[in-house]
């Protein structure tokens, strides 16, 4: 299976039962092995090709990783960095910290080492950095939006503070705990088998010739299936009969869950809501081919190897469904 370049970061063992012990935590920290990734207005800090990245990968570039002594000595706030885990393969953890972009650019000792400094949409799209690092910059990059929007609390207004190596917030008047916030995301490949054939929409977002899946965030109460049916009869007025589960992805931005599925169509003619998307068509096999391999007649095309969306399209191409 097709799998996108954004995903769970399976080098790190999260050590979630550990993360309440601040001994402990102090104690990765403080050993030598401790690398820190820097987040400047929420943005990584990367090592570009050409200061001797890994052949396999000289279009790109890898995460910059920080020691202890190298945060320090640029007045980054160590004492503030988020625990994402420790490194299967060396033993050394590894922490997120968060400035702000001006911050980074402009201070005198960080402004040669803290850059370049690169949107991670961007470094997705490109395929700009290996897979394992786009992940642990999703999952720094999530962590660090929750924790930006939670500082206080929703109970009684008051300040939160940093628990547990940033995974908890608990506000210091009344003890609510807050936990990071993932947001469900259904995105769904409707098929209609009996024509061969898929649908995808444009959104008014998308950039021009770009088709994609349709998409849109679980409600309270839904289930998936429910969800899937919903939003394909809000956004291109179909009906959905069976729904099919394919996979899912983790999306940074800021915060989402997506689950893949492809939805079987019980009625093909096409009504679609203005507001949700721009339009909405049928593509054969032949044309989703095409548009895999770049050469529509149409110039149309679709999402690239960061998404799920893509998954779904190739699985389509492919005759899994």
């Amino acid at each position: 299976m097709f799998k996108p370049n954004i995903g769970a970061a399976d080098v790190l063992d999260r050590q979630s039962q550990k993360r309440g012990d601040e001994a402990y935590l102090e104690g990765l920290m403080n050993a030598p092995e401790a690398r820190f990734l820097v987040l400047a207005g929420g943005k990584p800090v990367i090592v570009p090709s050409d200061e001797g990245i890994a052949s396999e990968n000289r279009q790109g570039g890898v995460i910059r990783w920080f020691s202890r002594d190298e945060v320090q000595s640029l007045g980054l706030p160590v004492a503030d960095a988020y625990f994402l885990g420790v490194q299967r393969s060396d033993g050394g953890a590894r922490f997120a910290i968060s400035v702000s972009e001006h911050r980074a650019r402009n201070s005198p000792t960080a402004a040669q080492v803290m850059r370049p400094i690169v949107d991670l949409r961007s470094l997705a799209m490109q395929g700009a950095l290996p897979s394992e690092d786009l992940s642990l910059v999703g999952m720094a990059k999530s962590l660090n939006h929750w924790h930006e929007t939670s500082r206080c609390c929703g109970q009684c207004g008051g300040t939160t503070m940093i628990k547990d190596g940033g995974w908890r917030r608990q506000c210091w008047a009344c003890g609510q705990q807050q936990f990071p916030r993932t947001d469900p995301v259904v995105i769904m490949l409707v098929v209609d088998p009996p024509n061969d054939r898929c649908l995808l929409g444009h959104e008014s977002r998308f950039v021009e010739n770009m088709w994609s899946t349709l998409a849109g965030f679980l409600e309270p109460g839904e289930d998936i299936e429910h969800a899937v049916r919903r939003e394909v009869h809000e956004e291109a007025g179909l009906t959905i009969g069976e729904v099919k589960y394919h996979s899912t992805q983790p999306w940074p931005f800021p915060a989402s869950l997506m689950m893949g599925c492809f939805g079987i169509a019980e009625s093909t003619e096409i009504n679609i809501d203005p507001v949700e998307i721009v339009a909405a068509r049928w593509f054969s096999r032949d044309e989703i081919g095409l548009m895999l391999e770049g050469e529509h007649p149409e110039n149309l095309w679709v999402p690239g190897k960061q998404a799920i969306a893509r998954s779904l399209i190739l699985a389509f191409a492919n005759g899994e469904v």
